[in-house]
């Protein structure tokens, strides 16, 4: 469930920080949660709890966090010197854990990469993850009418598949389904989404026909995917008459291109919406047990920064848990 050039480095950390660790963590804090799909657990009142409880542990720790800090420039003589507008800091150990580029708004920026260029580090080029895909020209003009209704698909790019939810928006799509496959489609290329799964369509389409049906296939279809949806593809794609009236061969047809839909974003909305960064500090520079840097002893990177993206779900949140715990034991 994790993206990296070097898909093994993640493994150690992961392994001696589990999910349960943090649950367990959760549960001591005496923060009530419940499952919703796909075993994604919420706070059952407010994520603030999450936030509260990060706090409490630094608080208990002696952690001293100071906000609103811009840094200048880092120098090193035995002793890290991150120097800014409010003096110098000094210490013999540097953690990096500032994130990747996604959600500016909130303060993400690209010193993380600086950093890690500064002392001989390479960076994997970046680009927005888990984020909404953008369509234009004729496909955005088809579809633009349909913003805001969602429907389950499964989306397929080169042999990786979703099955989640998909949302139409005024800019191309959105939802579960479309954010995760954000990760993996590559620009120019088509995704290929399974507008019916679970369905066989051409058989149910062809019996329906063999049983003289006399609906129309809009209002078939409409039965099986929302009414606008179904209305849309009969009037731009498929020719509109009663079922009885099909051949077979075109009732395949229509059932392929029901469940083998092939569109062609023309684009990302970026990092402004992006909820992660692909790409990062390259893994072969840091070490998978403790994530000092291999080049400089006593410097650390952790969490997005590196070149570990996870899926939607939690799996950022446990990565970044995770590779801190493995640095702070370290540390």
């Amino acid at each position: 469930n994790f993206l990296s050039r070097n898909p093994h480095f993640c493994k150690s950390a992961l392994a001696r920080y589990r999910p349960a660790d943090f649950i367990e963590l959760v549960e001591r804090h005496g923060i009530h949660y419940h499952e919703k799909e796909l075993g994604q657990l919420f706070c059952d009142d407010s994520s603030k709890q999450i936030v509260k409880l990060l706090l409490d542990e630094c608080d208990w720790a002696g952690v001293r966090i100071e906000t609103g800090i811009g840094i200048e420039r880092i120098g090193h003589d035995g002793l890290f010197h991150v120097h800014t507008a409010q003096g110098v800091f000094r210490s013999e150990k540097l953690v990096v854990a500032s994130g990747g580029l996604s959600i500016p708004s909130m303060g993400a920026s690209g010193i993380g990469y600086a950093i890690a260029r500064q002392f001989g580090h390479d960076v994997i080029e970046t680009r927005a993850g888990l984020v909404p895909l953008t369509l234009s020209g004729r496909p955005l003009e088809q579809y633009a009418d349909l913003a805001g209704l969602a429907l389950p698909v499964t989306v397929r790019f080169e042999g990786t598949e979703f099955q989640n939810a998909l949302l139409f928006t005024h800019r191309g799509l959105s939802g579960p389904a479309i954010l995760q496959i954000s990760s993996y489609w590559q620009l120019g290329q088509a995704l290929d989404i399974d507008l019916l799964p679970g369905r066989d369509a051409g058989a149910e389409l062809i019996a329906l026909q063999q049983q003289g049906h006399k609906a129309e296939l809009k209002t078939v279809l409409a039965d099986w995917l929302p009414k606008r949806l179904a209305q849309l593809l009969c009037a731009v794609f498929f020719d509109n008459k009663p079922v009885n009236q099909y051949k077979h061969a075109e009732l395949k047809d229509i059932a392929f291109a029901l469940q083998h839909w092939r569109i062609t974003p023309s684009g990302t909305e970026g990092y402004r919406t992006a909820e992660v960064t692909l790409g990062g500090v390259d893994t072969d520079g840091v070490s998978s047990s403790t994530f000092e840097s291999k080049h400089h002893p006593g410097l650390y990177f952790i969490g997005e920064v590196l070149d570990v993206t996870g899926h939607l779900g939690g799996y950022n949140f446990q990565w970044a848990w995770a590779s801190g715990h493995a640095a702070g034991s370290a540390v």
